[in-house]
Order: C-alpha cells, then sequence, then structure tokens
C-alpha cells in the first residue's frame, strides 16, 4: 500500500523533494513508499514545468487545486524561503491535509529528537541527540544540529551550515550555506544568518547577519 503525496513547489527545492521522496521509495518497504500525485504551484516557470515533466511527474495546477482533496492526502511544503513558505502553509492548513515528514535515507537523526509534521531532511544531514524541530523545518544538504538545539516552526538550514549545542532558533530563520552558528546563542524570529557568515553572539528578531563575525 502506497500513501498519495503532492509537492508544493516546481522549483529546485521542490524536485530535490521529490529526489528523497524516490530514495524513500527504494528502501522502505512497499507498505510505507510514496505515491507522487504531482506538483501544485501558484506561478511555475516554463523552465521549471519543463524540469518537473523531465521527472515524470506531472504539474497539477495552483496551490488551491489541494482545495478538497481527501486526508489521504498528503502535502510536502517545498519552498525553501521560510517567509513564502509559512504563508503558503497557512494557506494549506485551512485545507486541512496531513504535511509528510520526509528523511532521506542518508540522513542521521539521532536519539530523543522530537519534531513536529513536515519535516524534509536531505541527504548527508545530522542531527545528534535531544533536539527539537518544529513543523516543516528544513534540514538542507551536509548540515549539522547539535545537540539539546530547539529549530521553532519554518526554520531553514542551508547546505553545509553547523548548528552547534544548545542553540535556539526561533520561527521562520534561515542560516545561509556554510554558515556557522556557535553553542548556547539564540537567533530571532525571521533572522537571516548570510552564508559564511559565524554567529557568536544573539541574533535579534528580523536581523540579517554576515560575515566573520556575523554583524
Amino acid at each position: 500500500m502506497t500513501t498519495d503525496i503532492v509537492i508544493v513547489g516546481c522549483g529546485g527545492h521542490g524536485r530535490e523533494t521529490f529526489g528523497i521522496i524516490r530514495a524513500i521509495n527504494e528502501t522502505a518497504p512497499a507498505t510505507r513508499r510514496w505515491r507522487v500525485r504531482g506538483f501544485v504551484d501558484d506561478g511555475p516557470s516554463e523552465v521549471n514545468l519543463k524540469r518537473v515533466q523531465r521527472l515524470d511527474a506531472p504539474y497539477l495546477g495552483p496551490v488551491d487545486w489541494l482545495a478538497g482533496q481527501p486526508s489521504t492526502v498528503h502535502v510536502a511544503l517545498s519552498i525553501g524561503d521560510p517567509r513564502i513558505r509559512r504563508a503558503v502553509g497557512a494557506r494549506i492548513d485551512a485545507y486541512r491535509l496531513p504535511a509528510a515528514t520526509l528523511v532521506h535515507p542518508f540522513a542521521e537523526v539521532g536519539p530523543d529528537t522530537v519534531s513536529g509534521e513536515g519535516l524534509i531532511v536531505f541527504a548527508g544531514a545530522r542531527v545528534t541527540t535531544n533536539v527539537t524541530l518544529g513543523r516543516h523545518v528544513h534540514l538542507n544538504q551536509n548540515i549539522t544540529i547539535g545537540h539539546d538545539c530547539e529549530l521553532a516552526d519554518y526554520v531553514s538550514v542551508n547546505p553545509l551550515a553547523a548548528v552547534s549545542g544548545d542553540c535556539h532558533l526561533e520561527t521562520g530563520v534561515l542560516v545561509g550555506s556554510n554558515a556557522t552558528i556557535l553553542q548556547n546563542l539564540r537567533v530571532g524570529a525571521d533572522a537571516i544568518v548570510g552564508a559564511s557568515a559565524c554567529v557568536v553572539r544573539d541574533v535579534p528578531a528580523g536581523a540579517v547577519v554576515k560575515g566573520v563575525p556575523a554583524r
């Protein structure tokens, strides 16, 4: 038996999520596999529509296509920008469809990790121990999340970033590629940590920090 799933977003993030689903299906028992119904997107480019077509997965229409779908259909909210992801997520919540939790077989999630629905973990990601992850958190390729961290809803950690132990990332934080957040720090809601930045002190909500040390 398979479970139907629809990917929200035809961009690169959505198509990478398609790859995660395919990898899960290659290792999961037949009773725990996904069947991708297709992609929904409010404004896909012609280039992305062609790329989706090459995956042999149909474009189903705008996000509102999900309205009225049965509760057996899951969604994968695969939009990279946390703010846009949160706005689209609020729309999808009204449809009362479950959000799939997708963890690539080549990712590592340690003991006593608690996660909300909609978590997407890409290949090579490593989550250590006693970590709390909120709804629709995205952990991209080859990142690390240290012990006792708390990541709130809609946080994105981009490829090769490292979040050290006992850090708190509030709702909608974006951690750029190759960035590092040192231990015991808090990053406020909707803050952006620039690519390759090194965060050595708390970051206030809504701030954009970059550089070494990040300012």
